[in-house]
């Protein structure tokens, strides 16, 4: 069994974990994160199937293990740190678990005859092939699988831990991923949240099979509502699940943006929209004048009562965060210069995470949306000197943490992306 990052290492038990499930905004401290290191499965793509994996591009995984090194090294620093992998090796050694798990994971690839075999093998062995793809060998596995040489295709997107699971308060929303290669993160997510954390799961897909969500979409703006992005990952009826989940409350509102379903860029909410503190957030401005590809798209607040669900139309994020009370200074992504917006929101410029309130982490390359960070009065930090020991978070009312980031921004993601928060203060 490896070891856990907890600030230091410490050994995983089958103990029930430190923190509990509980999440009630975006900008409460973070106390415990879920990361997952990217492997050897980053790897296994050629420019040919790179677009199925969901790639725009093939990573250098030796870069992409140095600019992830300084990512989860800052993240040890400041709060506990969970890691797919080695909870999951802590998981297996229930053979049950086990057993269902594997079985679970080859029936989604159509490779059932592959149970027994992984099943021989050690817990480690197990897990590195249920993330890192299990190879077809001619003359054992049917012929059909040649072409594309996994029989266990790899979980090139794993390390986006936000996308396949969403901590929504106490409970933990197991999204129903829009395209086949990622639907067995649902898995392993599952089965950690279900088995190790021990909290109530969500699944829009339970309610209605067309219904989908992935966690890119859903932010928790507070107690009492959702912000949530709709489009070619979330959609209407994944949306009407998570208003008939809070539908017997007293109150609760959800404020919708529709998103554009091209360029790749505009996946999920969180590549335009983030907060930054409780009145503070990232926008991509475009977004907010509803021009450009935005030109046309719904912003929508849903206020939900007692049973009662009303719809109503805004005219745009921050008109809509008025309504629930909610008085929103954005910061733009790419500063003011409409050409740096859309060079800088294309690799991942809006998409910070806020480990605590006033205090977020993103890539250091979109220098102009790190510029206007700074002239909105965050201090700018540099992740290698907090993993140094150089620098303290604590000694900064405000600040942007930011890391060198060329190979990450081309798999589609950013900070946020990249972190799956398991318990935060509430504000």
């Amino acid at each position: 069994m490896g070891c856990l990052a907890i600030n230091s290492c410490m050994r995983l038990s089958k103990n029930k974990p430190k923190f509990k499930v509980h999440v009630t905004s975006e900008v409460g401290r973070l106390n415990a994160v879920l990361l997952h290191k990217p492997g050897v499965e980053i790897e296994r793509m050629t420019p040919a199937n790179a677009s199925e994996a969901l790639y725009s591009d093939i990573l250098n995984k030796r870069i992409v293990d140095s600019e992830y090194g300084n990512f989860c090294g800052f993240f040890e620093k400041v709060s506990s740190v969970y890691y797919v992998n080695e909870v999951l090796e802590a998981l297996l050694e229930d053979d049950d678990l086990c057993n269902s798990l594997v079985t679970q994971s080859c029936l989604a690839e159509g490779a059932g005859y592959l149970v027994d075999e992984l099943m021989q093998k050690s817990i480690k062995d197990i897990v590195k092939a249920l993330i890192e793809g299990f190879e077809y060998r001619k003359g054992i596995d049917p012929d059909c699988y040649e072409s594309r040489r996994y029989v266990l295709r790899p979980l090139y997107n794993l390390f986006f831990t936000r996308d396949a699971s969403s901590s929504v308060y106490d409970r933990v929303l197991i999204n129903s991923m829009s395209f086949d290669v990622r639907k067995r993160e649902n898995l392993i997510f599952k089965a950690i949240f279900k088995h190790y954390f021990g909290c109530e799961l969500l699944n829009a897909q339970e309610w209605d099979k067309n219904a989908h969500t992935e966690g890119g979409d859903v932010q928790i703006g507070g107690p009492d509502f959702l912000c949530i992005g709709e489009g070619i990952r979330t959609d209407a009826k994944g949306i009407k699940y998570l208003a008939n989940t809070f539908i017997d409350r007293p109150k609760f509102n959800i404020i919708v943006q529709e998103l554009p379903h091209h360029p790749d860029s505009f996946i999920h909410l969180d590549m335009v929209y983030t907060f930054l503190d409780k009145n503070q957030c990232m926008m991509y401005e475009p977004m907010l004048r509803k021009s450009a590809e935005f030109a046309g798209k719904a912003t929508t607040w849903i206020e939900v009562s007692n049973g009662n669900i009303k719809y109503h139309s805004c005219k745009n994020m921050i008109s809509a965060l008025k309504n629930v009370g909610v008085e929103m200074e954005p910061v733009f992504c790419g500063g003011d210069d409409l050409w740096m917006q859309q060079r800088e929101q294309w690799h991942s410029g809006a998409n910070f995470f806020c480990f605590a309130p006033g205090k977020v982490i993103g890539y250091r390359r979109n220098s102009h949306t790190i510029d206007a960070m700074d002239k909105a009065g965050f201090s700018v930090l540099n992740a290698e000197d907090i993993v140094a020991g150089r620098v303290n978070v604590d000694d900064y009312n405000r600040c942007v943490v930011t890391f060198a980031a060329s190979e990450l921004p081309r798999a589609g993601g950013g900070a946020r992306c990249m972190t799956m928060p398991i318990n935060r203060d509430d504000e």
